[in-house]
């Protein structure tokens, strides 16, 4: 954290800059208060970038679309319902919020909003008081009703007001609270955690999709395990993610295990260092889909859970049925498609590469891990490599030449072969014309015969190819 007057300074010149400044003159002249809140306050005592820049004001949606108007490049609605305007100004994105007290009735999945008159009063009903500090314009004058400077000097979460109140009016700021950790690095005030665990239930009336956001925003932080960790300890994991806290499985004297649940986390926080360090090779940073196959790899071992005789405890078949309970989970936090299959097909497939420790694998082993693996896989070469958990230092280091020779025999044979595109060596068109056939299910099993050929012996020529498909088209007729 800055000092208090370098941070007073860098305002002073955020407020000088063109949108600041040319929104600031247009409410002003207008007789319209306006103040600089929330995040961007926060951020700049923190030193942290400033990549959002929200307004609040005293003006009605209404008026604050009639002063923006003539001042920006466009505008659009965010939510007119909820007094929020957004607009395009010297470049820069803006939005601007009517003061406001709003709060959920405890039915409706949507809170129920009512504009409020003074800054002051805008600010005591935020989640918290670090995000309770706002900046007047063009005054330049800090307004701080919570005492949030104190708090953020001590990297404490704490609600303006009584957390049940605050909580009461908006049960996701539970779910905020946990992201606040992993993002700012902060520790939740004990009577806040106390009432997160006595309240958790109510999160079932906030809509999925803002419940997926509040996950999603935790996952792609910096060091997300601080909060997945408060996520589970809070309950609100036995509600929203209820396959994570399952990972915590029951040991006994006789059976003996390592941690499921610690050597998820631990899988997620070496799955970002990995994903980080080979940015280059296609991975964006932060990777949601990457991200949510760590934590949640094993969540298939409770219900594969069993002990063998001699203390013995295996997960058969974990892979699988963990990949089924993924694509369920996140279908109920309303991911989209691709997210679900993604994240479910690297669960499927995270143990196929420990069977390349038995014994070397032929090339065509080699070439049906990257066909099932598809344009997963990077991150499923990121998710083999975080698996590995292991205190046992030669084991790991074992396990970690293995893998880069697979990557090597991959490259080999991707530069030889176009690996990433395998294909039968003739195409459907070309098969129907050798058997004489119109398209029908014989077309796609003749193709699904040559290329499980491709995958076997490498590329063939056209005349081998076909060799081979009328030899195979006669055994079925014989």
């Amino acid at each position: 954290m800055q000092s208090v007057q370098q941070s007073l300074a860098f305002l002073a010149s955020l407020a000088e800059s063109g949108p600041v400044a040319t929104l600031a003159a247009a409410f002003q002249a207008a007789g319209k208060e306006l103040a600089l809140v929330g995040g961007p306050v926060r951020d700049a005592f923190l030193g942290r970038p400033i990549t959002d820049l929200d307004f609040t004001t005293d003006a009605r949606p209404d008026e604050i679309l009639e002063l923006v108007t003539p001042i920006s490049q466009a505008q659009w609605d965010v939510g007119r319902a909820f007094g929020t305007i957004a607009a395009r100004i010297d470049g820069e994105n803006v939005e601007i919020t009517t003061y406001r007290s709003d709060s959920y009735d405890g039915e409706s999945r949507k809170p129920a909003v009512e504009f409020g008159d003074t800054l002051e009063g805008d600010l005591l009903r935020r989640d918290f008081t670090v995000n309770a500090m706002a900046l007047r314009l063009p005054q330049l004058v800090l307004v701080d009703p919570s005492h949030g400077m104190d708090d953020l000097i001590a990297g404490v979460l704490r609600t303006p007001g009584a957390p049940e109140i605050s909580f009461g009016d908006d049960p996701l700021r539970m779910l905020r609270a946990i992201r606040f950790t992993a993002q700012l690095g902060f520790t939740v005030d004990v009577d806040t955690a106390i009432a997160i665990s006595e309240m958790k239930e109510s999160i079932g009336i906030v809509s999925i999709e803002r419940v997926n956001d509040e996950l999603s925003k935790l996952l792609k932080t910096d060091a997300p395990r601080r909060g997945v960790e408060l996520l589970v300890e809070s309950g609100l994991a036995d509600i929203v993610l209820p396959e994570v806290p399952a990972l915590q499985l029951e040991r006994d004297e006789h059976h003996h295990h390592k941690d499921v649940y610690e050597h998820s986390l631990t899988v997620l926080d070496q799955a970002i260092d990995l994903e980080k360090s080979r940015a280059a090779a296609g991975i964006a940073s932060p990777d949601l889909v990457l991200r949510l196959a760590a934590l949640l790899h094993d969540i298939g071992k409770p219900s594969t859970k069993r002990n063998e005789p001699g203390g013995q405890v295996t997960f058969h078949h974990h892979d699988v049925v963990g990949a089924k309970l993924a694509k369920k989970r996140l279908r109920a936090l309303r991911f989209d498609n691709d997210t679900i299959a993604a994240v479910s097909r690297l669960i499927e497939l995270h143990l196929r590469f420990f069977g390349y420790t038995d014994g070397a694998w032929t090339d065509s082993a080699v070439r049906r891990y990257v066909r099932d693996a598809g344009d997963q896989l990077e991150r499923l070469h990121i998710l083999t490599r975080a698996d590995v958990t292991t205190r046992n230092r030669r084991k790991a280091d074992q396990l970690s030449f293995a893998y880069d020779d697979l990557e090597e025999r991959i490259a080999v044979l991707e530069k030889e072969e176009e690996l990433a595109a395998v294909r039968p060596d003739l195409d459907g068109e070309q098969i129907m014309a050798i058997l004489g056939i119109k398209p029908s299910r014989e077309v796609g099993q003749a193709y699904a015969y040559l290329l499980e050929v491709r995958l076997d012996e490498g590329p063939l020529s056209e005349e081998e190819a076909t060799a081979r498909l009328l030899s195979w088209w006669r055994s079925r007729t014989d």
